[in-house]
C-alpha cells in the first residue's frame, strides 16, 4: 500500500508539472488589461455617483464622487499598469499616438477595450442599484427632471451651460489631465515616485472634479461617458441620452481628443523639449569655476 501511496504522490506531481499553461499573445494581453482596468474603475467609479443619487445625498456628496473616481482609477492603474498601460480613456490614447507612443494600429484595440468595459460596468451598477434606482425614479427612468437618474451613467451640461461652453469646458479639462499625466511620467523632471504613479494619477482625477467638474461632470474621457450613455439608451432611458442638453453626447467624444492633444503638447513644447541632453548633464566643470 505504501508503494501505491508514492505512486500516486509520484503521478499527481507529474501531472502538475505537466499541465498545459495559457499564453496569450502580447495583442490579447493588453486588450484584456485595458478592459478590466477600464471595467473595475468605472464600476466602483459609477457605484459611487449611484450611492448618492439614490441616496438622496445620505449616503455622500460630489465630493465622495470626487473621491470615489479618483480611487476607482487608482486602482485601474494598479490591475492594467503593466500591461497595457491602464489609459481607460480613448482621449489618452489617442493623443499618445499622435506623439509616437502607441502604434496607430493598436487604437481600435484599446477604445475596443475601454467601450466595452466602461459599458459592462453600467450594467453591473444598473444590476446593483436595480431596486434603488426603480424606487428613487418611482419606476420612471427619465434622463432630465427631479428624479433624473440617467446622470448616474453618463455626463449632462448644467442647464446654464451653453453647447460651446461645454466643448471649451471639455478641451481645457481635458488638456490638464493629459498635461499632467505627461508631467508624471517625465523622467527628466519630476516624474511620480516609482510604485506610487496610481495614487498621483488617482488625486489628479480627484483634484479635477474638486476644481472643474461642475459644469458637465467632468467626463474628460470619451469611452468613460458613451460606453454606459449607450446602456442606458438600451436599457429604458430611451434616445432622449442622446438628445438631452441639446444633444450633448457629441461634446466629450469630440472634445476629449482635442484637449488631450493640446495637454500633452503644451507640455512638451513649455518643458520637455528644453530638457538638457544627457550629454550636457555630465559635462566637466570648467577649471576656473573651481
Amino acid at each position: 500500500m505504501g508503494q501505491s501511496v508514492e505512486l500516486e504522490v509520484s503521478m499527481r506531481g507529474k501531472l502538475e508539472v505537466g499541465r498545459p499553461r495559457i499564453w496569450l499573445n502580447e495583442l490579447s494581453r493588453v486588450g484584456l488589461a485595458e478592459f478590466l482596468s477600464t471595467y473595475v474603475m468605472m464600476t466602483l467609479g459609477l457605484g459611487s455617483v449611484a450611492q448618492v443619487v439614490t441616496g438622496k445625498g445620505g449616503f455622500g456628496t460630489f465630493f465622495s464622487i470626487n473621491i470615489g473616481f479618483g480611487l476607482a482609477v487608482a486602482m485601474g492603474v494598479h490591475i492594467g499598469g503593466t500591461v497595457s498601460g491602464a489609459h481607460m480613456n480613448a482621449a489618452v490614447s489617442f493623443a499618445l499616438c499622435v506623439y509616437g507612443q502607441l502604434p496607430w494600429k493598436r487604437l481600435p484595440l484599446y477604445i475596443f477595450a475601454q467601450l466595452f468595459g466602461s459599458f459592462l460596468a453600467a450594467a453591473t451598477v444598473y444590476g446593483v442599484y436595480y431596486d434603488a434606482i426603480s424606487t428613487y425614479a418611482g419606476g420612471n427612468l427619465s434622463v432630465t427632471g427631479e428624479r433624473a437618474t440617467a446622470g448616474i451613467f453618463a455626463t449632462y451640461p448644467a442647464p446654464y451651460l451653453s453647447v460651446l461652453g461645454g466643448f471649451v469646458d471639455q478641451v481645457f479639462g481635458t488638456a490638464i489631465l493629459m498635461l499632467c499625466l505627461t508631467a508624471l511620467g517625465d523622467e527628466k523632471n519630476k516624474p511620480a515616485a516609482k510604485g506610487a504613479e496610481s495614487i498621483f494619477v488617482g488625486l489628479l482625477v480627484v483634484l479635477i472634479g474638486i476644481s472643474l467638474g461642475s459644469n458637465s461632470g467632468y467626463a474628460i474621457n470619451p469611452t468613460r461617458d458613451f460606453g454606459p450613455r449607450l446602456f442606458t439608451a438600451i436599457a429604458g432611458w430611451g434616445l432622449d441620452v442622446f438628445r438631452a442638453g441639446n444633444g450633448w453626447f457629441w461634446v466629450p467624444i469630440v472634445a476629449t481628443p482635442i484637449g488631450a492633444v493640446l495637454g500633452a503638447g503644451l507640455y512638451k513644447v513649455c518643458i520637455q523639449m528644453h530638457h538638457p541632453a544627457v550629454s550636457e548633464q555630465y559635462q566637466e566643470k570648467d577649471p576656473s569655476e573651481e
